[in-house]
């Protein structure tokens, strides 16, 4: 081995960056690199976000559709099965707004509907923001009371 024949290992030297506009001796000197005249060759050029060349944009190509309600209601539907799941484990006769968030079915902001979905096997008295007409019906049947908030 000798001192003329070390080189670093391969890839872990990068080569520098080429100094563009250095002069003709460069090669890359005059019009660094970019061509002659144009918008392009300019120092401030840039694209606008989705041009292509002059061609329809494709967000524009595609056409508008359908309706967004602006005074539309997310609500966040709990079912009765869930409901008589927590009633079995946490031995409870009443379910509010705050026991739901409590056990991570819904968060704070969320506006809470309970549905109908499953069976209700005890009384339960429910409160929350909306009730769909079956579990209303269901909630009733078993001598429990659904109040809207």
């Amino acid at each position: 081995m000798k001192l003329n024949n070390l080189t670093p290992a391969g890839g872990s030297v990068k080569n520098p960056k080429k100094r563009l506009g250095r002069g003709q001796g460069s090669g890359k000197g005059g019009t660094s690199t970019r061509g002659h005249k144009g918008a392009q060759s300019r120092s401030s050029w840039k694209t606008k976000t989705g041009f292509e060349g002059g061609q329809m944009p494709l967000q524009r190509r595609i056409p508008k559709f359908g309706f967004k309600n602006l005074f539309r209601v997310e609500f966040k539907g709990i079912n009765l099965d869930r409901i008589q799941s927590l009633v079995d484990s946490k031995k409870v006769s009443a379910v509010d707004i705050a026991f739901i968030i409590e056990n991570g079915l819904a968060g704070k902001k969320d506006k809470i509907k309970i549905l109908g979905r499953g069976e209700l096997k005890a009384k339960v008295d429910v409160k929350a923001h909306a009730f769909s007409a079956s579990a209303k019906t269901a909630i009733e049947a078993k001598g429990g009371t659904a109040t809207v908030i």
